[in-house]
């Protein structure tokens, strides 16, 4: 985990008490879908314990696993960017607590608080370019070519 991925860990004590106002806390058991992709993201999580797994729907098998949370780190960003809808998926790998945010009532934080904004958007940036990142690389290992050697 990076800090950059750490959004309590980024906040002030003051702004993530603000933050934690509009949090509850939750469990998952092990193997729930926690979000699907393409479906409303409504909320966000920061996980307590537990395993995460963060997937991609490929036609015809499984979801390939893209990348795996833990401790401290945000679970969802598709609920900060319209259409508000997931990109990607989320299954727990074990028991799961977290802490669940409703997203509208954050959003409306942000607009409400501009700084605060830019610190919660910033760390939802850096989620955004580490799972793509993840997603790209787990998708390479998967479908590339076997022993097609450098580029040329």
């Amino acid at each position: 985990m990076t800090t950059t991925t750490n959004l309590l860990g980024m906040l002030s004590p003051a702004d993530r008490n603000r933050l934690l106002e509009f949090a509850a806390d939750v469990s998952f058991p092990l193997g729930a879908r926690i979000f699907q992709e393409g479906a409303r993201a409504d909320r966000f999580w920061i996980i307590r314990t537990g395993k995460v797994g963060i997937d991609v729907h490929v036609p015809g098998r499984r979801p390939a696993t893209v990348d795996t949370l833990g401790h401290g780190e945000l679970l969802g960003w598709s609920w900060l960017i319209p259409p508000h809808t997931w990109q990607l998926g989320a299954e727990a790998l074990s028991p799961v607590h977290a802490r669940e945010f409703d997203a509208s009532a954050v959003r409306a934080l942000c607009e409400d608080d501009p700084v605060l904004g830019q610190v919660i958007t910033r760390c939802v940036a850096a989620v955004v370019g580490h799972r793509l990142e993840s997603t790209r690389t787990r998708l390479l290992d998967l479908y590339g070519p076997a022993g097609s050697g450098p580029m040329r």
